[in-house]
Protein backbone atom coordinates (compact mmCIF):
# COMPACT_ATOMS: atom_id res chain seq x y z
CA UNK A 1 0.00 0.00 0.00
CA UNK A 2 1.33 3.29 -0.96
CA UNK A 3 1.76 5.89 1.75
CA UNK A 4 -1.26 8.20 2.71
CA UNK A 5 0.87 11.49 0.88
CA UNK A 6 0.94 9.35 -2.16
CA UNK A 7 -2.45 8.23 -2.09
CA UNK A 8 -3.87 12.22 -1.41
CA UNK A 9 -1.89 12.79 -4.68
CA UNK A 10 -3.69 10.07 -6.38
CA UNK A 11 -6.97 11.81 -5.17
CA UNK A 12 -5.98 14.18 -6.23
CA UNK A 13 -5.15 13.11 -9.46
CA UNK A 14 -8.41 11.16 -10.22
CA UNK A 15 -10.38 14.36 -9.09
CA UNK A 16 -8.90 16.45 -11.45
CA UNK A 17 -9.35 14.48 -14.36
CA UNK A 18 -13.02 14.00 -13.49
CA UNK A 19 -13.42 17.90 -13.76
CA UNK A 20 -11.46 18.68 -16.70
CA UNK A 21 -13.65 16.02 -18.01
CA UNK A 22 -16.52 17.76 -17.30
CA UNK A 23 -15.56 22.22 -17.04
CA UNK A 24 -16.80 23.85 -19.55
CA UNK A 25 -19.43 21.39 -20.88
CA UNK A 26 -22.65 22.57 -22.28
CA UNK A 27 -25.53 21.00 -21.22
CA UNK A 28 -25.76 19.21 -24.22
CA UNK A 29 -23.26 17.10 -23.25
CA UNK A 30 -23.82 16.93 -19.68
CA UNK A 31 -27.15 15.12 -20.73
CA UNK A 32 -24.90 12.38 -23.15
CA UNK A 33 -25.21 8.66 -21.45
CA UNK A 34 -22.39 6.88 -19.27
CA UNK A 35 -21.38 3.20 -19.03
CA UNK A 36 -23.86 2.99 -15.80
CA UNK A 37 -26.95 2.49 -17.31
CA UNK A 38 -29.77 4.99 -16.94
CA UNK A 39 -27.66 7.53 -15.52
CA UNK A 40 -26.35 10.36 -17.67
CA UNK A 41 -22.73 12.46 -17.51
CA UNK A 42 -24.22 15.16 -14.83
CA UNK A 43 -26.04 11.86 -13.06
CA UNK A 44 -22.72 10.15 -13.21
CA UNK A 45 -20.93 13.11 -11.54
CA UNK A 46 -23.95 13.71 -8.90
CA UNK A 47 -23.20 10.31 -7.93
CA UNK A 48 -19.34 11.11 -7.48
CA UNK A 49 -19.95 14.10 -5.65
CA UNK A 50 -21.88 12.04 -2.99
CA UNK A 51 -18.34 10.15 -2.50
CA UNK A 52 -16.77 13.18 -2.08
CA UNK A 53 -19.03 14.25 0.41
CA UNK A 54 -18.93 11.13 2.31
CA UNK A 55 -15.02 11.52 2.25
CA UNK A 56 -15.13 14.86 4.10
CA UNK A 57 -17.51 13.22 6.68
CA UNK A 58 -15.34 10.18 6.88
CA UNK A 59 -12.05 11.93 7.39
CA UNK A 60 -13.49 14.34 9.63
CA UNK A 61 -14.68 11.22 11.99
CA UNK A 62 -11.78 9.04 13.22
CA UNK A 63 -12.27 5.70 14.15
CA UNK A 64 -10.79 3.70 16.85
CA UNK A 65 -8.83 0.49 15.20
CA UNK A 66 -8.21 -2.12 13.76
CA UNK A 67 -9.30 -1.95 10.57
CA UNK A 68 -11.99 -4.96 9.47
CA UNK A 69 -11.29 -4.52 5.65
CA UNK A 70 -8.38 -2.88 3.71
CA UNK A 71 -9.00 -1.21 -0.08
CA UNK A 72 -9.40 -4.16 -1.44
CA UNK A 73 -11.45 -6.53 1.26
CA UNK A 74 -13.85 -3.38 1.19
CA UNK A 75 -14.66 -4.33 -2.24
CA UNK A 76 -15.84 -7.67 -1.28
CA UNK A 77 -17.05 -6.55 2.34
CA UNK A 78 -19.28 -4.09 0.81
CA UNK A 79 -22.60 -4.22 -1.46
CA UNK A 80 -21.56 -2.80 -4.37
CA UNK A 81 -23.74 -1.83 -7.66
CA UNK A 82 -26.70 0.34 -7.98
CA UNK A 83 -29.91 -0.54 -6.36
CA UNK A 84 -32.65 1.22 -7.88
CA UNK A 85 -33.47 3.61 -4.97
CA UNK A 86 -30.25 4.60 -5.12
CA UNK A 87 -30.40 5.05 -8.86
CA UNK A 88 -33.33 6.85 -8.67
CA UNK A 89 -32.05 9.48 -6.02
CA UNK A 90 -29.01 10.34 -8.15
CA UNK A 91 -31.21 10.90 -10.95
CA UNK A 92 -33.73 13.23 -9.20
CA UNK A 93 -30.68 15.07 -7.21
CA UNK A 94 -29.10 15.81 -10.50
CA UNK A 95 -32.62 16.80 -11.99
CA UNK A 96 -32.93 19.49 -9.14
CA UNK A 97 -30.26 21.63 -10.52
CA UNK A 98 -32.07 24.61 -12.32
CA UNK A 99 -29.50 23.59 -15.46
CA UNK A 100 -27.00 20.14 -15.45
CA UNK A 101 -24.15 22.22 -15.14
CA UNK A 102 -25.39 23.51 -11.66
CA UNK A 103 -23.71 19.40 -10.56
CA UNK A 104 -20.35 20.78 -11.96
CA UNK A 105 -20.66 24.09 -10.10
CA UNK A 106 -20.58 21.86 -6.50
CA UNK A 107 -18.53 19.17 -7.73
CA UNK A 108 -15.45 21.65 -8.44
CA UNK A 109 -16.35 23.13 -4.65
CA UNK A 110 -16.66 20.03 -3.39
CA UNK A 111 -13.81 17.73 -4.67
CA UNK A 112 -10.38 20.22 -3.93
CA UNK A 113 -12.33 20.15 -0.45
CA UNK A 114 -12.35 16.42 -0.12
CA UNK A 115 -8.54 16.13 -1.19
CA UNK A 116 -7.85 18.99 1.94
CA UNK A 117 -9.51 16.69 3.94
CA UNK A 118 -7.37 14.11 2.68
CA UNK A 119 -3.99 15.53 2.91
CA UNK A 120 -4.79 16.86 6.37
CA UNK A 121 -6.10 13.58 7.89
CA UNK A 122 -4.01 11.54 10.06
CA UNK A 123 -1.98 8.63 7.84
CA UNK A 124 -1.51 6.62 11.04
CA UNK A 125 -5.34 7.06 11.90
CA UNK A 126 -8.37 5.21 10.86
CA UNK A 127 -11.84 5.77 10.00
CA UNK A 128 -15.30 4.08 9.32
CA UNK A 129 -17.40 4.04 6.21
CA UNK A 130 -20.08 1.97 5.00
CA UNK A 131 -20.30 0.04 8.30
CA UNK A 132 -16.53 -0.87 7.99
CA UNK A 133 -13.15 0.54 9.85
CA UNK A 134 -10.40 0.77 7.30
CA UNK A 135 -7.04 3.01 7.68
CA UNK A 136 -7.21 5.90 6.32
CA UNK A 137 -4.59 4.97 3.21
CA UNK A 138 -6.65 2.50 2.32
CA UNK A 139 -9.71 4.57 2.55
CA UNK A 140 -8.33 6.99 0.26
CA UNK A 141 -7.27 4.08 -2.06
CA UNK A 142 -11.02 3.44 -2.15
CA UNK A 143 -11.94 6.85 -3.23
CA UNK A 144 -9.68 6.61 -5.66
CA UNK A 145 -10.61 3.44 -7.30
CA UNK A 146 -14.33 4.31 -7.59
CA UNK A 147 -13.11 7.50 -8.90
CA UNK A 148 -11.15 6.26 -11.43
CA UNK A 149 -13.73 3.84 -12.92
CA UNK A 150 -16.61 5.83 -12.65
CA UNK A 151 -14.26 8.62 -14.66
CA UNK A 152 -14.26 5.74 -17.70
CA UNK A 153 -17.54 4.90 -18.06
CA UNK A 154 -19.13 8.84 -17.92
CA UNK A 155 -15.89 9.94 -21.01
CA UNK A 156 -17.91 6.57 -22.92
CA UNK A 157 -19.88 8.98 -24.90
CA UNK A 158 -18.54 12.43 -24.36
CA UNK A 159 -16.45 13.85 -26.90
CA UNK A 160 -12.76 14.58 -27.20
CA UNK A 161 -13.07 14.09 -22.83
CA UNK A 162 -9.42 12.14 -21.72
CA UNK A 163 -9.59 9.33 -19.48
CA UNK A 164 -7.86 8.72 -15.76
CA UNK A 165 -4.27 10.08 -14.95
CA UNK A 166 -1.76 7.59 -14.44
CA UNK A 167 -1.09 8.33 -10.72
CA UNK A 168 -5.14 7.94 -10.19
CA UNK A 169 -4.77 4.80 -12.72
CA UNK A 170 -1.97 2.61 -10.56
CA UNK A 171 -4.03 2.82 -7.43
CA UNK A 172 -7.13 1.19 -8.90
CA UNK A 173 -5.03 -1.22 -10.91
CA UNK A 174 -3.87 -2.27 -7.69
CA UNK A 175 -7.21 -3.28 -6.08
CA UNK A 176 -8.03 -4.67 -9.03
CA UNK A 177 -4.83 -6.59 -8.79
CA UNK A 178 -5.33 -7.69 -5.28
CA UNK A 179 -8.84 -9.00 -5.65
CA UNK A 180 -8.03 -11.08 -8.64
CA UNK A 181 -5.04 -12.75 -7.06
CA UNK A 182 -2.60 -10.85 -10.46
CA UNK A 183 -4.29 -9.39 -13.51
CA UNK A 184 -3.02 -10.85 -16.40
CA UNK A 185 0.90 -8.72 -17.76
CA UNK A 186 -1.14 -9.03 -21.44
CA UNK A 187 -3.75 -6.68 -20.36
CA UNK A 188 -3.47 -2.68 -21.36
CA UNK A 189 -4.07 -0.22 -18.23
CA UNK A 190 -8.12 0.70 -19.42
CA UNK A 191 -8.80 -3.42 -20.81
CA UNK A 192 -7.50 -4.04 -17.69
CA UNK A 193 -10.33 -1.68 -15.77
CA UNK A 194 -13.19 -2.31 -18.09
CA UNK A 195 -13.13 -6.03 -17.63
CA UNK A 196 -11.97 -6.33 -14.00
CA UNK A 197 -15.22 -3.99 -13.10
CA UNK A 198 -17.58 -6.27 -15.83
CA UNK A 199 -17.57 -3.44 -18.61
CA UNK A 200 -15.91 -5.50 -21.14
CA UNK A 201 -16.55 -8.96 -21.57
CA UNK A 202 -13.82 -11.67 -21.07
CA UNK A 203 -12.70 -13.17 -23.95
CA UNK A 204 -11.86 -16.64 -24.22
CA UNK A 205 -8.51 -16.12 -24.21
CA UNK A 206 -8.72 -13.66 -20.78
CA UNK A 207 -10.21 -16.81 -19.83
CA UNK A 208 -7.19 -18.88 -20.47
CA UNK A 209 -4.59 -16.34 -19.20
CA UNK A 210 -6.84 -15.74 -15.55
CA UNK A 211 -7.43 -19.47 -15.33
CA UNK A 212 -9.55 -20.45 -12.69
CA UNK A 213 -9.06 -16.43 -11.37
CA UNK A 214 -11.85 -15.57 -14.11
CA UNK A 215 -14.16 -16.97 -11.71
CA UNK A 216 -13.90 -14.07 -9.39
CA UNK A 217 -14.76 -11.22 -12.09
CA UNK A 218 -16.20 -9.11 -12.46
CA UNK A 219 -14.16 -7.84 -9.00
CA UNK A 220 -15.78 -4.75 -8.64
CA UNK A 221 -19.90 -3.95 -10.05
Amino acid sequence: MASADALADALADAYDGLTAAVAGRGDDDLLRPTRCRGWLVCDLLQHVLLDAQRALVTLATPADGPPDVDHAGYWTATPTGFTDGHATFVRRAAAAYARPSGVVTVWRDTAPAAVRAARAADPAGHVATQGHVLTVPDFLATLVTEAVVHHLDLVADLPGAGGPGRAATDVALSTLDALAGGLPSAWEPTEALLKGTGREPLTGADRALLGAAAGRFPLIG
